[in-house]
C-alpha cells in the first residue's frame, strides 16, 4: 500500500485473546529462528474468532469455505517474502516475483499474460558484514542517486551521532560513519564526513511517530547533482538503525556497503483469467492485489498477503462453474503511485471497462498486530458499490459484521485507479479500529516479515470473505 502500536508479546488471535498454543503451526524460516503462527482451526459452521455468532452459510459459500486454506497461501508467501524478499518496482526482484506468480496461475489453467510498462530508475543499497548481520531483519537500504553508485566499500563503523564536527573522533579515514538524518542538514552532514575521510555515510532514519516505525530511504543531495559525492550515501530504517547501534555497542563492527543504480526499468502486471459461461464478451469479476514492495521491506503483509490471497482463491475457483469471467490481477509498482493499475485501466477501452462488475482489491489482509481488529471496507469515493456490498453481505453470513467497518473513504491502493473511471471497486484490509490510517508498526519497514507481521487466522477470514463475495458476484 502506498504512503498516504506494537504487537504484544503473547501470540494472539484476531480478537486480541491469547491463542491456544495447541493450534500453533511451526514454520522454519530460512536462516532465521523458528517461529510459530496460529493455525486457523474452525469447521465451516463454527463461530469465527471475533464474530458475533455462528455463520449462516449458503450452499455457494460452502463451495469456497470448504477449500480455502491460509496454510496453502503461506507457502507462496514464504517464496515472495523470504526467498525473493523486497520486490522493488522494475528491478530483477520484482520480475522474479512476477514470473513466480505467472507460473502458479498458468499451472492452474488460467490464461496468463504479463503487461509491461516503464517505471523510474531505482537506487538501492545492501548492507553486509564479514561477521554476518542478524538474519531476522532485511538489510536492503536506499542509496542516494547523487552519491557513488555501482560500488562496494568496506570499513569499520563509527557512530558520529548528530554529525557535527565535534561529534567526530580524531580520525574516521576509511571508516563508515553512522549519522542521524536531518533533512535540512543532509548536504552539510555529508560534506563533514567527506572532509574527515569517511568511506561511506549511513544516514539513520528519525524514529517514526508511535506506533509507526520509519522506513528505509534514498537520500537526495540536490546540491551534488552536477558533481556526485564520491562515496556511497545510504538511508536505513529505524529497525536497522537500532540494530546497528546495538551491534556497535557490543564491540567492533565492520560493514560492507554496496550500492547499485537500476535504470531503464520495466515493471509488469500479471493478468490471469478464466472465461465464464457468458463467453468472451461477458461480465468480468476481478480479484487483485499488488506484489511489489518499498525498498528494504520483505512485504509479508504489504502486500504479499493480498497476493497470496489471490493465488489461493485462483486455485479454489479454477473449476467452479461461473457465468462471469474471473480475472486475477497482480499489480506491479503500486508503491510508486499505483502505476501498474493505472496503466491497466488507462489502456482499457470503454467497452472493456463496462464489462467489469466489481474489483476486489486486497492490500494488507493478514497483519498479526493486535490492535488491527477491524476489517475495513475502503472506497475511494466513500460510497458503497457492488464490491463493498458483496463483502458486507458475506460478512453478515459469516457472523462477522461487528468486526467490519462501514464503507469508508480512502484511496492509496489500486481500487482507486478503477473508481477514478467509474468502475465498482474497493480495498479490503485489516487495520486499527479508530482509523484506516492506523497501520501496524512494521508497515513499510524491514520488519514486515512473516514472523513479525502475519496472522494466518486473519488471512483465513480474508480468504473466506473475498472468496464468498467474488463467487456471489461471478456465479
Amino acid at each position: 500500500m502506498t504512503n498516504d502500536g506494537h504487537p504484544s508479546s503473547p501470540a494472539t488471535d484476531i480478537t486480541g485473546s491469547t491463542v491456544n498454543r495447541r493450534r500453533m503451526l511451526t514454520i522454519a524460516l530460512g536462516g532465521a529462528a523458528t517461529v510459530a503462527l496460529p493455525t486457523p482451526a474452525w469447521a465451516a459452521d463454527d463461530k469465527r474468532p471475533g464474530s458475533r455468532r455462528a455463520p449462516a452459510l449458503t450452499s455457494d459459500d460452502r463451495k469456497i469455505i470448504a477449500q480455502v486454506s491460509a496454510e496453502r497461501a503461506l507457502a507462496h508467501l514464504r517464496v515472495l517474502s523470504e526467498e525473493i524478499g523486497p520486490r522493488i518496482g522494475g528491478t530483477a526482484s520484482e520480475r522474479r516475483a512476477a514470473d513466480y506468480i505467472a507460473k502458479q496461475l498458468d499451472r492452474l489453467g488460467y490464461q496468463v499474460r504479463l503487461e509491461p510498462f516503464a517505471v523510474a530508475d531505482k537506487f538501492l543499497a545492501q548492507l553486509a558484514s564479514p561477521a554476518g548481520l542478524p538474519t531476522d531483519l532485511n538489510w536492503q537500504a536506499g542509496a542516494s542517486p547523487q552519491a557513488a553508485l555501482d560500488t562496494t566499500v568496506q570499513g569499520d563503523v563509527v557512530d558520529v551521532g548528530a554529525g557535527a564536527p565535534e561529534n567526530y573522533p580524531a580520525s574516521v579515514t576509511g571508516q563508515i560513519v553512522l549519522v542521524d538524518y536531518v533533512a535540512a542538514r543532509r548536504e552539510q552532514l555529508v560534506a563533514t564526513a567527506l572532509e574527515r575521510g569517511a568511506a561511506a555515510v549511513v544516514f539513520l532514519a528519525a524514529d517514526g511517530v508511535p506506533p509507526r516505525r520509519s522506513s528505509t530511504f534514498s537520500p537526495t543531495l540536490p546540491g551534488s547533482a552536477g558533481t556526485p559525492v564520491p562515496i556511497p550515501v545510504v538511508g536505513v530504517a529505524q529497525a536497522q538503525k537500532e540494530r546497528l547501534r546495538a551491534l556497535l555497542a557490543s564491540g567492533r563492527l565492520t560493514l560492507t556497503v554496496s550500492t547499485a543504480a537500476h535504470r531503464n526499468l520495466t515493471s509488469h502486471n500479471v493478468i490471469a483469467e478464466r472465461v465464464g459461461r457468458s463467453g468472451a464478451n461477458g461480465p468480468v469479476v476481478m480479484v487483485s492485489a499488488h506484489y511489489d514492495t518499498v525498498i528494504g521491506a520483505p512485504g509479508a503483509n504489504d502486500d504479499g498477503s493480498g497476493t497470496v490471497l489471490c493465488l489461493e482463491l485462483a486455485r479454489v475457483m479454477k473449476a467452479i462453474p461461473v457465468d462471469a469471467t474471473l480475472r486475477f490481477a497482480l499489480w506491479g509498482s503500486e508503491e510508486q503511485g499505483l502505476l501498474g493499475s493505472r496503466h491497466h485501466v488507462r489502456q482499457l477501452p470503454q467497452a472493456e471497462r463496462d464489462r467489469i462488475l466489481a474489483v476486489y482489491q486486497n492490500d494488507m489482509v493478514a497483519t498479526s498486530w493486535d490492535p488491527a481488529t477491524l476489517y475495513w471496507l475502503l472506497s475511494f469515493t466513500g460510497q458503497s458499490n457492488r464490491a463493498t456490498d458483496e463483502v458486507a453481505a458475506a460478512g453478515v453470513r459469516l457472523g462477522y459484521d461487528p468486526r467490519m467497518s462501514p464503507v469508508t473513504q480512502r484511496g492509496s491502493s489500486d481500487h482507486q485507479s478503477f473508481q477514478e473511471v467509474g468502475i465498482a471497486s474497493a480495498n479490503f484490509s485489516w487495520r486499527g479500529e479508530t482509523s484506516p490510517a492506523l497501520l501496524e508498526p512494521p508497515y513499510h519497514t524491514p520488519e514486515d516479515t512473516i514472523a513479525k507481521n502475519i496472522s494466518l487466522e486473519r488471512l483465513q477470514v480474508s480468504l473466506e470473505l473475498i472468496g464468498c463475495a467474488a463467487y456471489a458476484t461471478a456465479r
